[in-house]
Formats: structure tokens, sequence, C-alpha cells
């Protein structure tokens, strides 16, 4: 009892001491826009930015905390074009070309590299070399655009739970107006900003939620208190 309550402390301790935050926070659950802010101990650090999140909106995620959800509330599946809903760590960095000046693990992005979305790999949600036998369903993390010149990974269903969701990261926006497949996009002038200030040691967290989420976001983060975005109609 006493070893358990320890490890409930300390995981308590180690999410709410997150020093960066990414705060994107929808008007609902159904719309395909946000908006974002970025925090460090509790002071904002850009001003709001315009981003597009999953087609079909919003879907609760399998990450570091869970919220208080209604019964009418959707889940994130694989392929349902959902942006997942949650806490979350931001894990690593990727982009096109070589990079050694940033201050988070990185992944060079090469023609070699996917993301595994088959719910039925054992790879699935993981970012791999290609293996000699392709998985059924992946994608190049080089893509063919420029969507995925600079992104972040967002540790969405760290477990790989079957058919819950992979492949989620902030990355370069098609346009203004184009929702994702799931992942959160922006301009890239703005991703690039938020990308040369995330700081591992800092544990940075993406929290995305819907505007029905602020109450209990403010009681877990209330360094937040300061958000535009939080406060109430």
């Amino acid at each position: 009892m006493i070893k358990s309550f320890l490890i409930l402390i300390s995981f308590s301790i180690f999410l709410y001491s997150s020093q960066q935050i990414v705060l994107v926070v929808a008007n609902d659950f159904n719309t395909s826009k946000a908006k974002l802010q970025c925090f460090e101990n509790g002071k904002e650090i850009f001003g709001e930015i315009d981003v597009n999140i999953g087609k079909n909106g919003l879907g609760w995620g399998l990450g570091e905390h869970i919220l208080p959800t209604k019964s009418t509330d959707a889940l994130k599946y694989e392929g349902d074009k959902k942006a997942p809903s949650g806490i979350f760590k931001l894990s690593s960095i990727f982009t096109y070309s070589k990079s050694n000046t940033l201050l988070m693990p990185f992944k060079h992005a090469t023609k070699n590299l996917i993301c595994v979305d088959d719910s039925n790999s054992k790879s699935y949600n993981k970012i791999i070399n290609m293996p000699k036998i392709k998985p059924s369903s992946f994608e190049y993390m080089k893509r063919d655009d420029l969507q995925y010149e600079f992104g972040i990974v967002v540790e969405h269903n760290k477990e790989a739970i079957h058919s819950r969701g992979s492949c989620i990261f902030l990355h370069v926006q098609k346009h203004k107006d184009a929702g994702t497949a799931g992942c959160t996009s922006m301009k890239v002038n703005d991703l690039k900003n938020i990308i040369m200030w995330l700081d591992s040691s800092k544990n940075p967290l993406l929290i995305q939620i819907s505007k029905s989420s602020s109450k209990e976001i403010l009681k877990l983060y209330p360094e937040l208190k300061s958000s535009e975005l939080l406060k109430e109609d």
C-alpha cells in the first residue's frame, strides 16, 4: 500500500511539473479549427496561433491523465479523422533536414523512416526504419509535400492499444482551412518557433481539449489562469 501511494505521488509530481505547455483549445468536439498558446512557467511565450485539428473534430485519446468525460463524447480511434483530446507528452522532433541545434530528441525524416498505422502490426504506432517485410499500412515520414518538413511527436496511445489511433504529430498545415487526419497543423513559421522553443528538460506537454474541459484543466494547471482560451464566455 505504501509503495503504491509513493508511486501515485511520484506520478502526480511528474505530471504537474511540466514547465512548457502547448495548449490547444477548440470550441467543441466537432470543429476542425482551434487556437494554440504556448506557456512556460505560467508565462505566455507566443501570441495565439490558429491551428487545424481533425477533419471530424476531437475524440478522447490515451494520454497522461484521464479527464472527466461525457457519455456523448467521442473516443479517438484509428482512421476516424479525429484529433486526440487530452494531456500528452511531446517527445521528439522530426525534420526533412539534419539538425543538431534543437533541445529535444531528434529524428531525421528520410525516405526510409515510416510510422506504422497497422493496428495488427507489432510496430503499431511506432516510428521505425522500413523493415524487410513492409507493414500492411504505414506512412512515410518524408513525404512528397512539405507537411512533415517540420514536426513534433505527440505521445498518444503509447501502449499501442489496438485501433485507438497512431502517428499523431504537430506538423505543417496543407493550407489554412485544411482539417487533418488526426494531427494538429499550423503555419510553418509558427511551428518552427515552437520547435526551437521546446526543451526536453522542461517536460513539454500538449494539452488539447474542447472548451468544455477548461475548468478541469485550470484545476490541474493553475499556471494557465491567464489563458484567454480557457476563460468562460
